[in-house]
């Protein structure tokens, strides 16, 4: 006799959604759906309330990279959880238009100097340049699933926004923050600029590492009378010898002991505390330790002879002076270091600065002029060791700076540039006390921008290129005294808003200048001045322009890498408390650069760059999403091929629940068919108890941007509360009772709730699917057709407290233990080939009097629970006692759950029931 198939009298789920993503087809449609819907538009209209994350400009000089992906899509989850919390979000794009990376990439491929272009032309290809990669990145950040006002970003390059750094410039002049000096900046001999701090890092780098004597021409009156030896010297330690030529003075620690050692017919002075490591480090053994011992502060104002050019340097006391190294004496070059600048100012040392925009010796310096210094340092080695100047020549390792963008060793060089005064009306203090005012994420946050408010020097704003928003300075003719007048930059802002800042190169000066306008010295012929404004001071000021309606002012939050606190942050937090008082954020979330999986930093050189569009290739944006929200962002992050797989197994994971769910709500009305909570079965309502319980946790661990939390708690949910728990249970209920049943449609119930609740939780990271999902239930449930077009114009739901019974959830913690205790005895039952499925299993549970009673209350759902054929509860004293046997009876065919009671074709009771109601 043929069996019957009674696969047509079950209920299968039916979905469009797909096992597969395929997402490399599926972004790009909802791409297009969020824009033919205007969905980022519209979620902007939910609320009055408003919370502004402000977007840190990238450069506009190449393609993405990973930590530009990483960056943006952390931008996303938040901007879209905050809409999702029922904020409006406006969240404006911003990239960096002017400076070093644009010139230099420009100058690389056009293969041209800056002196063989004109400064209009030069500015006009710098422009298609920079625009051409805002198009490119635009592009691809949008490809991510990032939102955002991509119509209009913010551009430093836009006449508007350099008319309003100007007038924030303005500002700053009038209170007196502005001024010019002679300074020792970083200077970069390759890019032919000064840097600031912020485009700076550091790298090793090999120095040579001498010991030279300068010879003492006069004692201090007050040693003169010591009757010390004539032919003595200072000994002094460098690892620039190129600076020497510059060399003005020797530092002394005031109050540490130096020492005359005698060789020979000559004396030298040297630290004592640092003699036996000097003498072994200069190879001397044959010297005689005098009893000639002086405090630092008897040698302020002795003159010593340079041994490299003719003149003198004078003995001076310095707190810097460390005596761990070295020989206890720095030689000073105040044109060449800031801490030798700051103490040549206290004694009015000359600030000697003999090196040109190349780096190259100056004719100040006639036997090495025009060799570059590094370069020449071997050379005056030579010359010292000729002279008898040189004890000793090494070579050093040590962490040394370099240009951010060339990577080329800068030097520090004294040139005149402008700069802002961090000190002026106490307004390091102010910077110091505003950061306490915001919340820092992570903690350690304000420590490290703390330090650098501390110690950072004033603010060198002056570069020498060409592409850049210019400093409207004049120059006059004739005694070549350089000024910032308030007219001159009044009219630049006015011409600058409606012709950009081309209109200081190709307007005359005329067009500037007041009317009458002459020099203190009488002159009224004048130049206008080259040099542009540091970039970081342009980004600096960003919030002077995005944020200029005042009531989004300050952001709610600045988010980027760890690197700006030294950049971004802290350059936005200056020019702010300076005009405001304040700081320009609330918040400042920080994220840690990508690496490989062995944790070192990506190059090309290593051969280890993973880019962005690959992984969006092969896997989709939403996997990259996915990459980015399970790690942890405060430190580095790791990505390789490995871990992007591992990651698709999560991705497949929770979309195949999604599916399962979506599937099985195919023929549900919640108009007509939804149970009242009173009347849902009593699993259900503990499903919609963990459902809650979910959603605390979920917005508890967005709310403290901890978003790898999320993820785990979104997927072990999915793992273990639905896959592995309650729609496993539910299966036998979804596909064998009746399609109108109380049972089922109590089931779906919350399955419809769960599902729409986690669609929403998952919306700000995993946007395709959500979204995808979204749709999908629109069109195929039968009660959401007329929600709204978007997930994103819905709102994540607040926990519903009055489902979180805590009697079911006491009950259902025993049950669960009862549970996990009879799986693993399941488990033995099948390995050892007792039973195949656990519907072919019988349970003989025997417990104590107290879970005895609560199994007793849930008996008749017990086998569903545990999914077994047939449950028998037995009382002992103590403990829990699981025992497995076969289920008696015969296998139904169309549940597969054996029974005692089968009836015509083998069917079980229930399915003898649901299949007459079909007829």
């Amino acid at each position: 006799m043929e069996k019957k198939n009674y696969s047509k009298t079950v209920n299968l789920p039916k979905t469009q959604f797909s096992m597969k993503a395929n997402l490399s087809v599926l972004e790009p449609k909802i791409l297009a759906l969020w824009n033919e819907n205007k969905v980022y538009e519209k979620m902007l209209k939910k609320s009055a309330n408003q919370f502004i994350l402000h977007d840190g400009p990238p450069y506009a000089n190449g393609v993405i990279h990973i930590g530009h992906a990483l960056n943006k899509i952390l931008k996303d989850i938040v901007v879209k959880y905050k809409s999702m919390r029922g904020f409006s979000t406006p969240y404006v794009p911003g990239w960096d238009c002017h400076g070093l990376p644009i010139e230099h990439q420009l100058f690389k491929t056009l293969k041209l100097d800056k002196r063989q272009i004109d400064k209009i032309e030069l500015r006009k290809k710098a422009k298609d340049f920079a625009m051409k990669f805002v198009d490119i990145q635009r592009d691809e950040f949008k490809k991510l699933g990032v939102f955002g006002d991509w119509g209009r970003p913010y551009l430093t390059m836009a006449p508007e926004y350099e008319s309003t750094i100007i007038h924030m410039f303005k500002q700053l002049v009038e209170k007196d923050y502005i001024y010019r000096a002679k300074k020792p900046v970083y200077w970069c001999t390759h890019c032919e600029t000064a840097l600031a701090d912020a485009e700076v890092e550091y790298a090793d780098h090999i120095s040579p590492s001498i010991f030279v004597k300068f010879k003492v021409i006069e004692y201090t009156p007050a040693l003169k009378a010591k009757n010390l030896p004539e032919n003595s010297s200072i000994v002094i330690w460098t690892t620039t010898p190129w600076t020497l030529p510059a060399n003005v003075a020797l530092s002394f620690a005031a109050e540490e002991n130096y020492v005359f050692i005698k060789t020979g017919d000559e004396h030298m002075v040297i630290a004592e505390k640092l003699l036996k490591s000097v003498t072994e480090k200069i190879g001397l053994t044959n010297y005689e330790v005098t009893n000639l011992v002086f405090k630092g502060k008897d040698f302020e104002y002795i003159k010593c002879k340079n041994p490299l050019i003719d003149s003198t340097s004078t003995g001076i006391l310095a707190d810097f002076v460390s005596l761990e190294d070295g020989s206890g004496i720095v030689h000073n070059a105040p044109g060449h270091g800031q801490e030798d600048y700051v103490v040549g100012l206290k004694y009015n040392l000359p600030i000697l600065s003999p090196v040109d925009d190349k780096g190259a010796f100056t004719s100040e310096v006639p036997e090495f002029c025009g060799h570059r210094v590094f370069a020449a340092n071997p050379m005056i080695t030579k010359r010292l060791k000729e002279i008898g100047a040189l004890l000793n020549e090494t070579e050093i390792t040590h962490s040394y700076p370099h240009c951010w963008r060339c990577k080329h060793a800068v030097i520090f060089r004294a040139t005149y540039q402008w700069f802002m005064n961090v000190d002026l009306q106490g307004l390091r203090k102010k910077l110091l006390n505003s950061v306490k005012d915001v919340k820092w994420i992570p903690e350690y946050g304000i420590k490290r921008i703390t330090g650098m408010l501390e110690n950072r020097p004033d603010w060198c704003l002056s570069r020498q290129r060409y592409w850049g928003l210019p400093i409207p300075a004049i120059k006059c003719e004739k005694c070549e005294d350089v000024s910032l007048n308030p007219t001159v930059i009044e009219k630049f802002e006015k011409y600058t808003k409606t012709e950009s800042s081309d209109c200081w190169f190709s307007r005359p000066i005329e067009d500037f200048l007041p009317s009458g306008y002459k020099c203190k010295c009488g002159n009224d012929k004048f130049k206008k001045e080259s040099d542009i404004f540091d970039v970081w001071f342009e980004s600096g000021g960003s919030h002077e322009v995005v944020l200029s309606d005042k009531s989004n002012w300050p952001a709610d939050m600045y988010l980027e890498g760890s690197d700006q606190h030294r950049g971004w942050f802290q350059l936005s937090l200056i020019p702010s408390v300076a005009l405001h008082g304040k700081a320009p954020f609330k918040e400042v979330l920080t994220h840690g650069f990508v690496v490989d999986a062995e944790g070192k930093k990506m190059s090309k050189s290593q051969g280890n760059v993973i880019a962005p569009q690959e992984i969006m290739k092969s896997f989709g944006a939403e996997i990259l999403r996915l990459w980015v929200s399970s790690s942890d962002y405060s430190e580095d992050i790791r990505i390789s091929k490995e871990i992007i797989e591992r990651l698709v197994e999560t991705y497949r994971k929770i979309r195949n629940t999604v599916r399962f769910i979506i599937g099985n709500l195919c023929d549900y009305d919640a108009n007509s068919n939804k149970i009242k909570y009173e009347d849902l079965l009593e699993l259900d309502k503990y499903m919609l108890l963990r459902l809650q319980q979910l959603n605390k946790d979920v917005t508890k661990a967005y709310d403290s941007y901890e978003f790898h939390s999320v993820v785990s708690l979104v997927n072990n949910f999915c793992v273990l509360d639905l896959s592995g728990f309650y729609l496993d249970i539910l299966k036998d209920r979804l596909y064998t009772y009746p399609a109108d049943s109380k049972e089922r449609r109590s089931a779906q119930t919350v399955l419809q709730e769960i599902l729409i609740t986690m669609l929403k939780l998952i919306s700000p990271i995993l946007s395709f699917t959500a979204e995808e999902a979204w749709q999908t239930l629109r069109q195929e449930s039968k009660n959401i057709s007329e929600a709204s077009a978007s997930i994103y114009m819905e709102t994540i739901p607040e926990p519903k407290t009055e489902l979180m019974n805590e009697t079911i959830e006491k009950n259902w913690k025993k049950i669960m233990e009862v549970r996990d205790k009879a799986n693993m005895e399941l488990e033995s039952a099948r390995k050892s080939a007792l039973i195949g499925g656990s519907l072919e299993a019988k349970l003989v549970i025997e417990t104590d009097n107290e879970l005895l009673e609560l199994l007793k209350k849930y008996q008749k759902d017990l086998p569903a629970i545990l999914i077994v054929s047939q449950l028998e509860l037995k009382p002992i004293s103590e403990g829990l006692k699981i025992t497995v046997s076969h289920a008696e009876g015969k296998k139904c065919p169309r549940c597969w759950n054996w029974s005692t009671e089968t009836a015509a074709e083998d069917l079980c009771p229930r399915c003898k029931d649901t299949i007459a109601k079909l007829i």
